[in-house]
Parts: structure tokens; sequence; C-alpha cells
């Protein structure tokens, strides 16, 4: 039991090619929000990165659903988080023959739902 919360379901998606600092920015507005609500939120945004967040939720609601035998109404997402995966190296051709190394940075995306606690 973290932070509160009686009953939590996780999902995690590994090595997201997108960037974590891109992503952190979508994962911190469904932070804290109802499930339905998050869902709603990832829909109406432009980022590339709501894709995998989106299915990510989609996932730990499913989990919390079949396994903890949680309503999806009481649902909120208690805890999402962004990891830095392993850095893909790549070369980028300059000028003169020379050559710049780029970084193709991937992401592990965690989301954990989990029901309030009645106070």
């Amino acid at each position: 039991m973290r932070g509160g919360y009686l009953v939590e379901s996780k999902a995690v998606a590994k090595y997201i090619r997108i960037s974590p600092r891109k992503v952190r920015q979508v994962v911190d507005l469904i932070r804290g929000k109802k499930v339905d609500e998050a869902a709603a939120i990832l829909k109406l945004l432009p980022n590339r990165a709501t894709e995998p967040v989106s299915k990510v939720l989609k996932s730990a609601v499913a989990n919390a659903e079949h396994n903890a035998s949680l309503n999806r109404d009481d649902l909120i997402v208690s805890q999402a988080f962004v990891d830095q995966g392993p850095s893909l190296k790549r070369f980028k051709p300059r000028a003169m023959g020379r050559a710049d190394r780029m970084l193709r940075r991937t992401s592990h995306i965690t989301v954990i739902v989990g029901e309030r606690k009645e106070a």
C-alpha cells in the first residue's frame, strides 16, 4: 500500500522510442486524475507520447479489473512516472568528412492505478 491507496495495479511499457522529457510532459497531466478523466485528456492532446501513455493506462486499468476485481469508476492514477531507457547511438554526417554522435533516447513508462482509501 503506497500513499493512502488500498489496492493498486500497475502496467509498464519499456523501450518506447520517445525521449523521457517529452513523455514526462504528458504523464504529469494525468497523475492524480480519475481514470476516465485521464483517458479524455490523453485523447485530446496533440503530443506523440499520448499513444503509448494511453496504452499503458488502459493496460493498468485492465489489470486492476481482472487481477484485483476493482471497479473502473473508482480508479485513480495514483502514480505515473517515466524512466530513461538505453540510448541508441547514431551518427550524423557533418562538414569536411566529420561525424557527430546523436543519441536516440528511449523511455520506460509506468502507470499505477488504485482505489483511494476511505478516511
